[in-house]
């Protein structure tokens, strides 16, 4: 596309507005539920555009934020889960004449996985990881836990518009949550190094005061003029 030409949105909303009525942005994040439309636009924009579809009034759902919004979410569910990597768990026990064919179920990751020296990590095997360990910043948002962080915003109809407005400290937390998300799934098994050696140096910081504690204590403070006899 051209840099000065128009997209196919653009031409369709000018010709909405020739028309009258307002163009209302959105978007489909979810198609099991078609009945939703996530607004596109800004807060002034999602007023006119409540106006513009005749609402009388807008319902307001305050957002607050959780405990587990600090771990990674692969997105995947634990059925996702085994389908992918295999159920383990479910062995066969048929012995030599195999009947079930549970034996035949080992999935192709564990296979690739033995013929590597070293395990090749997916990002739904960090399901959980405390995301503060990739980026320690995240921490300082521990204490705003069960604090509101914003709103939910819904025009009520067939058609529900709705839009979330959120606080900016809780654009800087999420904006970081990305980050190490992204770390954990472009390089799963280079986010899982980064956490070990964090916990080696902590380690290893830990032992080094351990030492100092213990040889100051070797050394009984002396006794004072007056104290001696």
């Amino acid at each position: 596309m051209a840099k000065n030409e128009k997209s196919v949105t653009d031409l369709v909303c000018e010709h909405i507005k020739k028309q009258k009525l307002l163009p209302i942005p959105v978007q489909t994040l979810n198609e099991e539920a078609e009945a939703t439309r996530y607004f596109g636009g800004d807060l002034k924009e999602f007023l006119a555009a409540a106006k513009t579809l005749g609402a009388k009034s807008i319902f307001v759902e305050t957002l607050y934020l959780e405990d587990d919004e600090f771990y990674y979410d692969s997105g995947i569910d634990d059925e996702e889960y085994l389908a992918m990597n295999g159920d383990f768990n479910n062995e066969c026990c048929c012995g030599e004449n195999c009947k079930c064919k549970k034996g035949d179920k080992k999935s192709k990751k564990a296979e690739d996985d033995d013929k590597v020296d070293g395990v090749l990590l997916e990002p739904e095997d960090l399901e959980g990881l405390d995301l503060s360990l990739l980026r320690p910043e995240i921490a300082k948002f521990l204490d705003r836990v069960g604090e509101s962080c914003g709103v939910r915003l819904t025009v009520p109809g067939v058609d529900h518009l709705e839009v979330e407005i959120f606080a900016d400290w809780y654009d800087e937390f999420a904006e970081l949550v990305d980050e190490a998300s992204e770390i954990i799934e472009e390089d799963p098994n280079g986010a899982l190094e980064q956490v070990e050696a964090m916990f080696k140096e902590a380690e290893k910081a830990a032992k080094e005061e351990d030492k100092s504690v213990k040889k100051i204590a070797a050394h009984p403070p002396k006794k004072t003029a007056k104290s001696k006899k």
